[in-house]
């Protein structure tokens, strides 16, 4: 890749990256346009400050995903390091004010059902996100040099945070689904990246194959950790405990 300021013509090879940050922008706004882009059309509830820090965080995590892929593809590797530095800060604030959110929503709804393992589990899955989030970026910047796995840990990084978006697109079999059928479509926006990827290299990238199978895997283990007397324990230590 060339370092100088020229702009190259885009990159075939890069056309997934594109195109799938471009899908998951548009997916995160389809998701939350109601309840945040567009909630003055519709009339929904104000938000609470730390609500509106986090949509403020993760829009610029999207936003920053689709400049970055584009950046890449016109050969500007020069700006795009420069840029990822600021990534690298949203990325930690994703982590930060995400936690923060998920703490605050699921000691909302226990408080007012403590008997009830809705937020319990609800944290859980949550906490399970972001931590492969915090897992597939911070790799990611660690092999920063190594553009095969950066670009393939910064998608699939993008795509653990997908679920909250996906839940929320006014779709009537997804409104109607549970939770398997929100991760389910996680895991296919993830799986479609992969099968492209794929077939358009003649092999399964090592990262596409661990990598994915880490994120497939994330959701059932998740649901198994709930249900642990240990996470139990903790979740209601945190959830009467912190107050965000």
């Amino acid at each position: 890749m060339t370092t100088s300021g020229r702009t190259q013509p885009a990159s075939r090879r890069d056309g997934i990256y594109g195109w799938a940050a471009l899908g998951s922008a548009l997916l995160v706004f389809a998701g939350f346009a109601r309840t945040y882009f567009l909630k003055g059309l519709f009339g929904t509830p104000q938000l609470a400050l730390l609500l509106h820090l986090h949509g403020i965080v993760v829009t610029a995590w999207f936003v920053l995903f689709v400049v970055q892929t584009r950046l890449v593809s016109m050969r500007r590797v020069d700006l795009h390091r420069r840029l990822g530095v600021f990534a690298a800060v949203v990325a930690a604030l994703v982590v930060l004010v995400g936690g923060g959110v998920a703490v605050h929503a699921s000691r909302r709804g226990f408080l007012s059902d403590p008997n009830s393992m809705r937020d319990i589990l609800g944290l859980a899955i949550l906490s399970g996100f972001l931590l492969d989030f915090a897992l597939f970026v911070g790799l990611a910047l660690y092999f920063r040099r190594r553009a095969d796995f950066h670009k393939r840990l910064m998608l699939l990084g993008t795509c653990s945070i997908l679920a909250p978006a996906i839940n929320r697109v006014p779709v009537p079999f997804i409104q109607a689904g549970d939770l398997w059928v929100t991760f389910g479509l996680l895991d296919l926006c993830a799986l479609l990246c992969i099968a492209y990827d794929a077939i358009r290299s003649g092999r399964l990238h090592p990262t596409f194959g661990w990598g994915g199978l880490f994120l497939l895997l994330t959701f059932p283990f998740c649901l198994f950790v709930a249900k642990s007397s240990a996470w139990i324990h903790f979740a209601k230590w945190i959830l009467t405990s912190v107050n965000i």
